[in-house]
């Protein structure tokens, strides 16, 4: 009889100890440590039930595509293929391209950055922006420092790369430089090595609030005191309801501020489009880890989105996501006094969300299950946090839903609230959901 091969981590057909008793993955004992820091999202995890069009979604952060001219979008398209398709269909650059990168400095400017179309790095959305520099600065046990809450997105990169988060206190101007300060010096007493700060500075995600325009020099001061590299990740600078953008921290620090930039937002994600702003000396390593990572981005997203700023108005496009997303976040304010006003919240000034501090004694992660039942959903706060606390909030995205959704979400969730709440009055916590119901998973994009 011919010997069959043996899978791997098995010694003459007996399996080594780690990976004993797992014949639903063979190879478990085969992945690299950083692999046992992967977790699902919560609110990818979601998706396949707040899809449903009987549940009113109030958790993803996908923007309202409906306010785009797909009409002018479709011309877009045909241009590109008729008149430069064979290159947007090969191979490019790994840095980008380079029509599309001094339109980027145009769009920049509105936040006060000046720089050259050399400082910018095209990336597959914001996100692999994300992935490149972690992946350039951290060692597996190097310390993130990170607002408290912060972007789940950001949290699943650094847990995959085995960063230790340290969280640092935010209010309703942003993030506490005392409390910054006494971190860091807190982190430089024990000897740990801070790689980066990662900060949302406008219209944070989960947390819909803004760095003061008085706290933003005094962060990047307290960073360099201390020799941190500041990660300013700003999907949503462009997306403010009465005022015009602030200056980026970038426009203040160009030698101490990673600046990562995205058209998901602004325009549409399916591109997959963003951008990094680096330091000369960074911006070769993240050039060299994309290249390595992707060879290129993709040409033909690249050169539809250039297609776009050079022949379409995208300040207008802008002014009316503005004036979409204030209208729903009117809704979302209006419906949260009305149906929910024992819970607190936040008024957000820009962006995609708003975060509700839910009444004594509820968790929402545990609410949840009942949530989805009702036919609305909602994302845990515990998904913002890196050691899954966060549990009294919960993140209401107002982007997608219509205004008349998401009233409706909300009534559903108030009921869902009083219900949870008769449970803890008669319980002292609420029993689990039926059987039958969405569980939440492990906290870990939007």
């Amino acid at each position: 009889m011919t010997e069959q091969p043996l899978p791997h981590g098995t010694t003459s057909g007996t399996p080594t100890s780690s990976a004993a008793g797992t014949r639903l993955d063979p190879w478990l004992g085969a992945y690299a440590d950083r692999t046992h820091g992967m977790r699902s999202s919560e609110i990818r995890a979601l998706f396949a039930v707040a899809s449903r069009p009987e549940v009113v979604s109030l958790a993803g952060g996908m923007p309202f595509l409906d306010g785009l001219p797909l009409e002018v979008l479709s011309d877009v398209a045909s241009r590109v293929v008729a008149q430069r398709g064979l290159q947007a269909l090969q191979y490019g650059s790994g840095q980008g391209d380079e029509t599309l990168r001094e339109q980027i400095l145009d769009v920049m400017a509105l936040e006060g950055i000046t720089a050259h179309p050399d400082d910018i790095v095209v990336t597959t959305g914001s996100q692999q922006a994300l992935d490149l520099v972690t992946r350039v600065f951290i060692n597996p046990g190097d310390v993130v420092v990170a607002e408290a809450p912060s972007y789940v997105g950001a949290l699943g990169v650094f847990r995959a790369y085995q960063a230790d988060v340290v969280h640092v206190e935010i209010d309703a101007h942003g993030l506490v430089p005392e409390a910054l300060e006494t971190t860091l010096a807190g982190l430089a007493a024990a000897g740990r090595r801070v790689k980066f700060l990662y900060t949302v500075p406008n219209f944070h995600n989960p947390a819909g609030v803004s760095l003061s325009l008085e706290r933003r020099p005094r962060i990047l001061e307290i960073a360099q005191r201390y020799g941190v590299l500041v990660l300013e990740d700003n999907p949503y600078g462009l997306l403010g309801f009465d005022r015009e953008p602030w200056p980026a921290l970038r426009s203040y620090d160009e030698d101490g501020v990673i600046y990562l930039g995205s058209f998901s937002k602004t325009f549409a994600p399916g591109y997959r489009v963003g951008w990094a702003v680096a330091p000369h000396a960074v911006r070769e390593k993240l050039v060299l880890a994309s290249e390595s990572a992707i060879l290129c981005p993709s040409n033909a997203s690249q050169i539809a989105i250039s297609t776009y700023l050079s022949t379409c108005d995208w300040r207008g496009q802008i002014k009316a996501y503005r004036e979409m997303y204030r209208e729903r976040r009117d809704a979302m304010i209006a419906a949260l006094g009305e149906h929910l006003p024992d819970a607190t919240w936040n008024v957000p000034d820009g962006g995609f969300y708003t975060w509700v501090r839910l009444p004594d004694g509820l968790d929402a992660r545990d609410m949840l299950p009942r949530a989805i039942t009702a036919r609305v959903a909602y994302v845990s706060g515990t998904a913002f946090y890196y050691d899954g606390s966060g549990g009294d909030h919960m993140r209401l995205s107002f982007c997608y839903p219509t205004p008349e959704r998401i009233r409706e979400g909300v009534r559903r969730l108030a009921g869902v609230v009083d219900g949870e709440r008769e449970l803890v009055e008669l319980f002292g916590t609420a029993p689990s959901a039926p059987g039958d119901a969405v569980q939440a998973p492990s906290p870990d994009v939007f």
